[in-house]
């Protein structure tokens, strides 16, 4: 799995990679050293930056940006694990600036020829010098299928984390686009502060996601739900709760089997999350509960994005073993207003969607209910069916 066997490679003499200071002129001596200690600073920003990033898709979207920048390059894109018992590196849509071939699955198998060498030498490729070093391997064409300018490994613990694509370099006047030996230092540097953050990243991602739906587990929710809640306060900016559930879950397992359940969660659980932003947060509450969480978000907008992921579950398809079903879910919205709704717990803005939810089941289910605060507050309601 990428792991570094047999002799590590001789590490450099630093003095051979050092300029010789002794011949030059004491401006260019200055000016080398306040060089050396902005890089320093810089590399020091960078740290900060990536191991205080434990959110996965704003981690690798940081890596991308820090790398474009650091090495004058127009695109960047990294290759990772999907989780920890993922078969295959991938690169989804962890990528920026690079031309991407819809037709082409860019995965790369842990057990290939591609990653053996990457782990084992832990230093940055150009493409060609990959194709003279593994010649018609297919995992090094599916690389350089995104003409990447170097191809760099991120090694955590002897262990490949990743492998990070930089895309076309911008000449900078007589530099020209050749990496020298103080960049690739610099890139190698960047990349093991990346693995490093990615893992906890990674570590932070599946402790917080529900195996089976792959979305965010309650207790996490409430969490980012609360700081969010504070963030809109603060900003006088709306923010929108949807509390869902699927109508007579109860009939798929005890008609087909829990497979059939299991089935029927993982499948509204997509559609959900395929139906709203990368920047909402959707979560498995509960049982067959799910809950949204929408940034920044009004009424309107909130009660529209909650209508369409009722009509996509209800339009859809679900075949189990060949037996086509239909299924429906009941919803409610809570929207957090510093004028018309200012709560201030997170769990009170929940009970508001779940209360809307459960008038929606009153009501025939398969429909969404607005929480609006002034008729919750004359209904007396028990969340309990």
């Amino acid at each position: 799995m990428g792991r570094k066997s047999g002799p590590k490679p001789e590490k450099t003499n630093q003095a051979e990679n050092s300029i010789n200071t002794s011949v030059m002129p004491s401006s260019e001596i200055v000016e080398h050293y306040e060089k050396q200690i902005y890089d320093l600073q810089q590399m020091l920003e960078i740290s900060r930056s990536l191991c205080t990033t434990l959110e996965l898709s704003t981690l690798i979207e940081s890596i991308l940006y820090i790398t474009m920048a650091q090495m004058r390059v127009l695109g960047a894109g990294v290759f990772i694990l999907e989780s920890l018992d993922s078969t295959y590196y991938r690169l989804g849509e962890n990528f920026s600036g690079l031309e991407v071939d819809a037709s082409i699955d860019y995965r790369i198998p842990i057990e290939c020829k591609l990653v053996d060498v990457m782990g084992n030498s832990g230093q940055a490729y150009t493409i060609e010098e990959l194709k003279a070093i593994i010649p018609g391997n297919k995992d090094v064409e599916t690389v350089a299928s995104l003409h990447p300018s170097l191809v760099v490994p991120l090694i955590l613990k002897n262990r490949l984390n990743g492998i990070l694509l930089l895309g076309e370099r911008i000449s900078m006047d007589s530099e020209g686009t050749e990496y020298t030996d103080y960049e690739k230092q610099e890139i190698s540097t960047i990349t093991s502060l990346a693995a490093i953050a990615v893992n906890n990243a990674s570590l932070v991602e599946q402790s917080s996601t529900d195996m089976m739906t792959h979305l965010k587990l309650k207790y996490y929710f409430f969490n980012a739900l609360t700081d969010r809640l504070d963030y809109a306060y603060a900003q006088n900016q709306p923010l929108s709760v949807i509390m869902m559930d699927i109508d007579f879950f109860k009939k798929f397992n005890d008609t087909y089997g829990h497979a059939c359940g299991d089935y029927v969660l993982q499948s509204v659980a997509k559609i959900i999350k395929n139906s709203v932003r990368g920047q909402d947060m959707a979560s498995r509450y509960g049982g067959e509960e799910f809950t949204v969480m929408l940034y920044n978000t009004n009424k309107k907008e909130a009660m529209r994005v909650a209508e369409r992921i009722r009509k996509n579950i209800e339009d859809n398809d679900f075949c189990y073993q060949d037996q086509h079903m239909k299924v429906t879910i009941s919803g409610g919205v809570s929207v957090f207003s510093t004028e018309n709704n200012p709560v201030t717990s997170a769990k009170i803005l929940v009970d508001q969607a779940d209360q809307a939810l459960y008038i929606s089941k009153r009501n025939g289910r398969n429909r969404i209910t607005f929480a609006d605060p002034k008729v919750l507050a004359t209904m007396n309601i028990t969340t309990e069916e």
